[in-house]
């Protein structure tokens, strides 16, 4: 069997694993309100804003951190796109999982230590 055929095998168990049909399932009660739908898409740009400012001046302004919170009280009283979120980081979870997994057998530190003290 090939590493082809084991990927493959992997993308059906994966498929069908609970983090992955949930995430699903909460994609398609999004996708059927263009409110849930334009309220995910806020979140999004307010979430991209934290990450630049974290990664660009090491911290977030009083501002931005005030624009995330009042989004998240908004994204917390929908249901739908408080599940789709929640699905999300579930989903991330395993998918990293999965990921170290593959990476530590492969054997490489992608990182190339950055970060880490070498041995």
């Amino acid at each position: 069997m090939s590493i082809y055929d084991k990927a493959g095998e992997l993308a059906e168990e994966f498929k069908n694993c609970e983090e992955v049909t949930t995430l699903r399932e909460a994609s398609k009660e999004i996708e059927k309100s263009e409110a849930n739908r334009k309220m995910l898409e806020d979140f999004r740009k307010i979430q991209m804003e934290v990450y630049s400012e974290k990664m660009q001046n090491g911290e977030v302004s009083e501002e931005t951190k005030q624009k995330f919170k009042n989004i998240g009280s908004v994204v917390s009283m929908n249901p739908s796109v408080n599940k789709y979120i929640q699905a999300e980081q579930r989903f991330s979870i395993t998918w990293q999982h999965i990921l170290k997994i593959l990476n530590d057998a492969i054997g490489i530190d992608f990182s190339f230590g950055a970060g880490k003290n070498k041995k």
